[in-house]
């Protein structure tokens, strides 16, 4: 119930905008056009905005791409082939072809076959009215996200770290429940660990290039300065390095013997544990700060010297607590050396804020006084 409370809150204000945009889409369709229902206006408007937010301006790019590359070829398939399913079939089969050449996108190529198909089946004039609705509801869901409720680069990274770090603490949670588990038991844990990481890290390598995309197309966020959400950008690139650890770490855990399983299950879970302070409040520097005495507890209790296998996985664990500490702020070196020497602290800088300021404008030479 938690989780569902969560996913609901989270696209709530999406949902919304989504049912207004259709409804205002219908209503300007059905004041401007008089010639046909404009159904296909609101269902644009929602392919186009029904996208996770950040990169609702691109799929509505897609979407219009997607159904002129589809109208002009059906029209063609019509006049040269005519009315009847091999038209169909060659009409669908070369709007897919134009939609791979223009993005490859699985939302272009849908939108370019639909189109095909209703000007090859219904007629030309359903062809002319389906670009109408698309122009229509592509350009109110432009409006929605671009003008009137864009959304904040930082934000976006903000919530897709708060989702990584939670996928990765439950990961960590979940291996050091698997080291307390009997063998049989074990042999089915390692892919419910390991496979819902590599979701996450596309997530976010996903979310980045919508950042980038907000930052540099939105006109909000076009006249602003860019070094805060470039290095926000530069932590969540760390967040890729720290799932990879993790990884690492759970594998090597999972070869341990009965004699190490219960005293790295107990470092496990004090690492999942340092991943969801973080994600409770990735942007709060006092947050950044525990996170960094923490994890420097964790490793200075590692074995300098002992078996092969729990030595070398005790390092995985001085990886994690390396690229941990690089995320909250700390220089790479400085975390390589703390991890390493014992060290009960480590600086690290205050992550940036949600506050932009206006680029300044460059000013020329002054001319001659007077």
């Amino acid at each position: 119930m938690h989780a569902t409370w969560l996913r609901v809150r989270d696209n709530l204000w999406p949902v919304l905008q989504q049912a207004a945009a259709a409804a205002l889409s219908w209503w300007i369709a059905r004041s401007a056009f008089e010639h046909h229902l404009p159904l296909f206006a609101p269902i644009a408007t929602l392919v186009a905005l029904n996208t996770p937010v950040g990169g609702r301006g691109t799929n509505a790019v897609r979407v219009l791409s997607g159904v002129i590359a589809g109208v002009v070829v059906g029209h063609l398939a019509f006049r040269l082939v005519g009315h009847g399913a091999l038209s169909v079939g060659v009409a669908v089969l070369v709007a897919l072809f134009v939609a791979l050449l223009i993005d490859g996108e699985r939302i272009t190529m849908a939108q370019a076959a639909v189109g095909a198909v209703i000007s090859v089946a219904a007629g030309q004039r359903a062809g002319v009215d389906r670009v109408q609705d698309a122009l229509l509801g592509a350009g109110v869901a432009l409006v929605f996200s671009q003008l009137l409720f864009p959304p904040h680069p930082l934000v976006l990274l903000r919530r897709a770290e708060t989702a990584t770090l939670v996928g990765l603490a439950r990961a960590l949670d979940l291996a050091a429940r698997t080291l307390d588990e009997a063998d049989e038991e074990r042999e089915a844990r390692p892919a419910e660990e390991l496979l819902p990481v590599y979701t996450l890290l596309n997530d976010l390598g996903r979310t980045r290039g919508d950042t980038l995309a907000v930052a540099r197309r939105t006109l909000l966020w076009r006249g602003r300065r860019r070094e805060p959400v470039d290095r926000e950008i530069a932590s969540t690139r760390r967040l890729d390095l720290l799932g990879n650890s993790c990884l690492t770490l759970i594998r090597g855990a999972s070869a341990l013997d009965t004699a190490h399983r219960q005293a790295f299950a107990s470092t496990l879970r004090e690492l999942s544990g340092v991943l969801e302070a973080l994600a409770a409040a990735p942007g709060s520097h006092a947050v950044r700060r525990h996170a960094t005495r923490w994890t420097l507890d964790i490793v200075r209790g590692a074995p300098e010297a002992g078996p092969a296998l729990p030595v070398a996985v005790w390092e995985s664990v001085r990886l994690v607590a390396g690229d941990i500490l690089v995320f909250v702020g700390a220089e790479p070196d400085e975390a390589g050396r703390a991890v390493h020497d014992r060290a009960t602290d480590v600086p690290t800088g205050a992550p940036p804020t949600l506050r932009w300021t206006p680029r300044p404008r460059r000013r020329g030479p002054r001319g001659p006084a007077g």
